[in-house]
């Protein structure tokens, strides 16, 4: 395999990885609370860097890879997507970045959300998955009146002590880290929903650019291999 085709299927790899997470965000563009991830593509050349300063051996071939693409971090795009009025008692926009309605999953886990689309399952508040939403005591709030909502816990957290799970909810790093929100009537508006902060155009053209990408880095593999077996023909054949 020659250099350059290294650092093409390096791409080809980096694209396709593009496409599927793309293609996730264009899905999710009606989901409430929805946000989008990002890639950020960069080198093998900050670890090789990393090796050298830490004094290892560095071989020729690291040098050769130095110029590979390769994905450098996977983040979470925070800002918030548009408010949209339901009317609903039951719907709730987190107006403010980095805050989270507290629920507690199928499994017991305690996790956060921004998708305030409730509705009630027994007389209590749960998400559409059927999770409880919880109070500062990490208990099930009753919808017994009008002001169930001030039960209604809301934390602060760091989008980097949190990790996404499925969609739309996400798992505590390091719970002490969370701050609760003491008026959470100055955090979250009733009768609205918080959308997706998925720009749906946006989106596409990244989708698209991505997949051109890729064929473009096999299409030149395709013609380095067909220069490869030339040479290796005309080689053989002594011309």
């Amino acid at each position: 395999m020659t250099q350059g085709t290294h650092q093409l299927a390096a791409s080809m790899i980096n694209q396709l990885n593009r496409v599927d997470l793309v293609s996730n965000n264009l899905a999710n563009a009606n989901t409430v609370g929805f946000k989008q991830d990002n890639l950020s593509e960069g080198s093998f050349n900050n670890y090789l860097e990393k090796a050298i300063e830490e004094k290892k051996d560095v071989s020729k071939l690291s040098y050769i890879m130095n110029t590979i693409p390769k994905i450098d971090n996977n983040f979470i795009d925070t800002d918030i997507g548009s408010i949209s009025d339901t009317g609903n008692k039951l719907d709730f926009a987190l107006t403010q970045k980095d805050s989270y309605f507290k629920v507690k999953s199928s499994n017991g886990d305690i996790q956060l959300t921004r998708d305030g689309e409730f509705k009630v399952l027994n007389g209590e508040l749960v998400t559409k998955n059927g999770d409880n939403v919880l109070n500062n005591n990490n208990e099930p709030i009753a919808v017994n009146s009008d002001e169930f909502y001030r039960n209604i816990s809301i934390v602060t957290s760091d989008i980097n002590n949190l990790n996404k799970i499925g969609n739309n909810n996400y798992k505590i790093k390091d719970e002490s880290s969370l701050e609760n929100v003491t008026n959470n009537k100055e955090y979250m508006s009733q009768g609205s929903i918080e959308r997706s902060n998925v720009n749906t155009i946006k989106t596409m053209v990244d989708l698209i650019e991505a997949q051109r990408k890729f064929e473009q880095a096999q299409k030149a593999i395709a013609g380095i291999d067909e220069i490869n077996q030339k040479v290796i023909a005309d080689v053989g054949t002594n011309r």
